[in-house]
């Protein structure tokens, strides 16, 4: 009996996990999230953060290099394995035009400056935010790494841990390539499951960027999107905050009840202003 308990526990525990896993990654962590376009080497977004010295980086920075852009934390287990192979990586391909980029999840430079120093990195790190994580598909966990050619163009994403000799391959590959055109033959080397291969899912920076998080305004007109947050300020979210609608949504983008309403003022507010409506 108590073997049955404790086995009915474990199967619980696991289901529990799950369905909060699936709820951040369907529910409501996509707000900004799409398929960015029909490539399957999908151009990766452009974003500017502030790097360790206390200037800014911008991946924009590295045009024409192989780039290995890495989502990580001093904090991370897995991640600090794979710090002395990425330092590796550097000595051997650096001066052929490869980089890599850390995007640090840390909640400060503090613990970052020291990890720097410790583990001797020879790459930039930058302190990331959840405007750039929701860029690159949500980062759900870490660390995961997004291999981008000459071109601009991200060619693999790893999720976890990946052997040396996996991204080695494929930098390789992406080095020997002049960069002037999409390499459509490209395939990731990644064999853990085939994980790296999946489609590679990107944010829309105009609704992770917008005035009112999480609601793409590009169709708008400057009138119109007064008008649209002035009738979110007049109206309380009904999740419990104590706050207005557009304030929800500056204060806490991942609230889905805010983000719900948003969506139905909006067509409200389109279908309304529409030329002939």
């Amino acid at each position: 009996m108590q073997r049955t308990k404790l086995l009915g526990g474990v199967v619980l525990s696991v289901a529990l996990v799950a369905g909060l896993y699936l709820l951040n990654r369907y529910w409501i962590a996509p707000a900004g999230r799409n398929i960015s376009n029909s490539s399957e080497h999908p151009l990766a977004p452009d974003f500017t953060l502030a790097n360790l010295k206390g200037g800014e980086l911008s991946l924009a920075d590295y045009k024409g290099k192989v780039v290995l852009l890495n989502f990580w934390a001093t904090w991370c287990g897995p991640c600090r394995d794979e710090v002395p192979d990425f330092v590796k990586l550097v000595e051997s391909y650096g001066d052929q035009g490869f980089v890599i980029m850390g995007i640090s999840m840390d909640d400060g430079p503090e613990p970052v400056h020291d990890f720097y120093e410790e583990f001797k990195m020879n790459y930039p790190v930058v302190m990331g935010n959840a405007q750039v994580a929701q860029l690159y598909g949500g980062v759900f966990g870490i660390p995961i790494s997004f291999l981008i050619g000459r071109d601009g163009r991200i060619y693999s994403q790893h999720m976890g841990v990946v052997p040396r000799s996996v991204i080695e391959a494929e930098i390789k590959e992406l080095l020997a390539h002049d960069g002037q055109e999409e390499l459509t033959e490209f395939r990731s080397a990644n064999t853990n499951g085939g994980v790296g291969s999946e489609p590679i899912s990107l944010g829309d920076p105009e609704t992770i960027y917008s005035e009112v998080p999480g609601i793409n305004l590009a169709g708008l007109s400057g009138e119109q999107k007064e008008t649209f947050k002035a009738e979110l300020a007049k109206e309380d979210c009904t999740c419990g905050c104590g706050m207005n609608l557009l304030k929800c949504r500056i204060d806490d983008s991942a609230c889905s009840v805010s983000l719900r309403l948003a969506k139905q003022k909006l067509e409200t507010i389109q279908g309304i202003q529409e030329p002939g409506a």
